[in-house]
This record gives C-alpha cells, structure tokens and sequence, in this order.
C-alpha cells in the first residue's frame, strides 16, 4: 500500500484531541504541521481503513518505534551504548505500544457504547504514551555524533533575544532539566503568541507543558536516560549532553517555524 499525507484530521483525532486543539487555536493551521517531529521521524504507519460495524469506515494508523540516525555507539562518550540500546529498544518502544493499546481500548470502547469504560485511565494512557513517543522521537533527532559547539543563524539569533545570551540560556535549560521534579524533560519551544523562545520543565511526559508552543529541543532527564553511566548523577549528565546537541536540527525547526 502506498504512503499517504497524514491529514489534520487525522492528526486531531489520533493525537491526543485537547493538546493538539488547544495548539491549533492558539497557533492558527499554519504552524500546526511544526508542531511534532516529522512523520518519518515518527514513523507513523501508512493510514488504512477499516470497516465499522455499521458499515462505515474508520481511518486506523498505528504508531511504530523509528530507527536512530545513527549508531547505537556513536554518541559515546557522553551516552553509552548499553544505555541507548535500552532507551530505544525498551523504553521508547514502551510507549510506542502503550500509544497503541491505548487506541485499540478507545476502538472497543466505541464498540461497547462506552459500557464500564473508564475513560480517564484510557485518555490518561493517551496522552502519557504518545508524548513519551513524540519526545523520544525528537530526542533522538536533537543528538549527533559530532553535535555540540555553538548555534548559528536564526537560532543564534533568536536565544540572544529570548534569554540574553547563549550562555544564559544553556544555564536556564540546564537548571530546568536537573531540577525537575521526579522524571521529566527540559525543553526549548518556539512560543508563537510573543515570538520567543521559552524553556520549560516537563514532569512525565506531558505534565507542565504550554499548548500551542513548538518542539525544538529536548533532553530527556528520565533515570533511564541516563543512570546506568551516570547514576544519580543527573547534573553531569546533563552538562556533558551539550557535546552532543544537534543545532542544525534545531535552526531547521525554528526556520520552519518562522517561515
């Protein structure tokens, strides 16, 4: 079956509903397809139909774990080999399934007219999964092997008017990120509203965030990410992920923010 364009629709439908509605009011339909990282990076399955049994039809797609763009080993030393294998293989792949059963729940709730549902754990399960996968997704893409230094471009431009300096911003993410409360993220996005750059501190995978901003930049600060190298050291990881960084991914991001 050939690849097809994944509509808005679909994406609001399958997405998580209120997150993606929200971002779509707040940001209008031209920055809406910014908002998540690509559909490759995604690796959002072909969408097919199915029939209901009323004898309409349902669009079904389901969520699979993307390949890295690079190597198991190539961002040591910072992240180790053993760790990247089972935060990809394990953890991302976790949540990939978690998205899925997820909607298969939804689909049997449907079935059942909603009889004995709890709906609040399946939406829960939604919104915890499929941000778990899109951050993962992201993330992966916000490394390279030979990453770090310093931004260019737009971006450059953009953190010394949001945060006074390259500097200070990397301080501000980095005091985000090890001070996160249990598990988490620390993010970079793209806040349409003012034009800026804001820095947030996500709990989970979905807790803390702003509808309507864009994904640019994560580091994720989940133990898994980073205890097996440098146990509950999360401050020298973090310090030392700023080797890695892809700015290239990032400035391509906001430029088509931007743009």
């Amino acid at each position: 079956m050939g690849e097809k364009k994944i509509s808005r629709r679909t994406y609001l439908k399958y997405l998580g509903g209120a997150a993606a509605l929200a971002a779509v009011s707040a940001a209008g339909y031209g920055a809406y397809k910014y908002l998540l990282p690509s559909v490759e990076e995604m690796a959002i399955l072909p969408e097919t139909t199915e029939k209901t049994p009323e004898g309409g039809e349902i669009m079904v797609k389901n969520f699979e774990l993307p390949d890295l763009p690079y190597e198991y080993n190539a961002l040591e030393p910072v992240i180790s080999e053993e760790i990247l294998r089972i935060h990809h293989d394990k953890h991302h792949n976790g949540y990939v399934n978690g998205a899925n059963s997820a909607l298969e729940k939804l689909e049997a709730a449907r079935d059942s007219d909603f009889k004995d549902t709890d709906i609040r754990a399946i939406e829960r399960d939604l919104a915890f999964n499929v941000s778990g996968h899109i951050l993962h997704s992201l993330y992966w893409q916000n490394m390279n092997p030979n990453g770090g230094g310093t931004p260019n471009g737009i971006l450059a431009d953009m953190i010394n008017e949001s945060f006074g300096s390259l500097d200070k911003f990397k301080a501000q993410l980095s005091l985000a990120a090890k001070k996160v409360e249990g598990s988490g993220w620390g993010l970079l996005v793209y806040e349409p509203l003012t034009d800026r750059l804001l820095t947030l501190q996500i709990q989970n995978h979905q807790n803390l965030d702003i509808h309507g901003t864009t994904l640019l930049l994560t580091v994720d600060v989940w133990e898994h990410a980073y205890y097996l190298q440098y146990k509950n050291d999360r401050g020298s990881y973090v310090d030392q992920w700023w080797n890695i960084v892809n700015w290239d991914d990032v400035e391509q991001r906001l430029q088509s923010c931007k743009s």
